[in-house]
């Protein structure tokens, strides 16, 4: 493939890009599906993203600083290491099903609506951010951050190994599964017994 993309294109479908042959900073994708590609420690700085597929691609320490993600949804993709904390945060939107998000920061962001259908989030931090009404259903938190968060109206249902503290986040209507719910009393010191 060539080593350069237009500054814009829509409605293409991409399989297998090598990040490390392209120069992706301050392109726009409108529409595209990308298949099996690896963005590791790609620079995608000032891209725009919008109503894009990412199914099976890597983005194991991609930077995303003032990248723009409207609508878009990461399916069995690997997330690893990826500042979201210095995206363009304008009409952003966006759905992860079924991906591993590791060691990425979320941290003071205005995300609500988002959804973590299904993923394995491991020591990411979302403090401060403002997820209300998103969804984690399915999913796996272990040492993940959750801090002075907006969980309002947010599914927790199904999800696991979250240490979330009452005292430190907003959670009102926000929805948990027994007995995953137990852990909401950890903060407290409380010990349930059956």
């Amino acid at each position: 493939m060539n080593n350069q993309l237009p500054q814009v294109s829509e409605n293409q479908e991409f399989q297998k890009l090598a990040c490390s042959e392209l120069d992706l900073r301050r392109k726009e994708f409108s529409g595209c599906i990308f298949k099996k590609c690896d963005f590791s420690g790609c620079a995608l700085s000032g891209s725009a993203f919008i109503d894009c597929s990412f199914i099976d691609c890597n983005f194991s320490n991609t930077k995303v600083d003032n990248c723009s993600f409207q609508n878009v949804c990461f399916e069995n993709s690997k997330l690893l290491g990826v500042m979201f904390s210095t995206i363009d945060t304008l009409l952003i939107g966006w759905v992860y099903k079924k991906c591993n998000i590791n060691l990425c920061d979320f941290s003071n962001l205005d995300i609500k609506n988002s959804q973590f259908l299904e993923c394995e989030i491991r020591e990411s931090d979302f403090v401060g951010a403002n997820l209300y009404s998103s969804d984690f259903s399915g999913s796996s938190m272990s040492a993940s951050k959750f801090q002075n968060t907006n969980l309002e109206k947010t599914n927790f249902v199904g999800a696991k190994d979250y240490y979330i503290d009452p005292r430190y986040n907003k959670l009102k209507e926000a929805r948990f599964s027994y007995p995953e719910a137990l852990s909401l009393l950890d903060s407290f010191g409380v010990k349930v017994e059956f």
